[in-house]
C-alpha cells in the first residue's frame, strides 16, 4: 500500500470514530451525528489535513466540535 492509501484509510476510520462518539456523547442517532459532523467546518479541516488536525485523538475532535461549532446542535436534523 502507497502513503496515499493509508491516508484515506486512516481518515475513513478516524471519521467513522468521530461520528460513533459524537453520538454517544451527545446522546444523539448515528444518523444525527452524521449530518452534524459532515456540516461542520471539522470535517472539512480533517478531510483536507489542515494544520495536522487530523492526527488528534477522536475525543479531542470531538470536544473541539461541540465547543466551536454549538450552532451545529441547534437544529442537528435540518440541512
Amino acid at each position: 500500500m502507497d502513503e496515499e492509501i493509508l491516508e484515506k484509510v486512516y481518515q475513513e476510520n478516524l471519521e467513522e470514530r468521530i461520528i460513533a462518539f459524537l453520538a454517544e456523547t451527545m446522546n444523539i442517532s448515528l444518523e444525527t451525528a452524521m449530518n452534524i459532523y459532515y456540516r461542520s467546518k471539522l470535517a472539512d479541516k480533517v478531510h483536507r489535513g489542515m494544520e495536522g488536525i487530523q492526527y488528534l485523538d477522536y475525543k479531542v475532535l470531538v470536544q473541539i466540535l461541540c465547543e466551536t461549532e454549538k450552532e451545529l446542535f441547534e437544529y442537528p436534523e435540518s440541512g
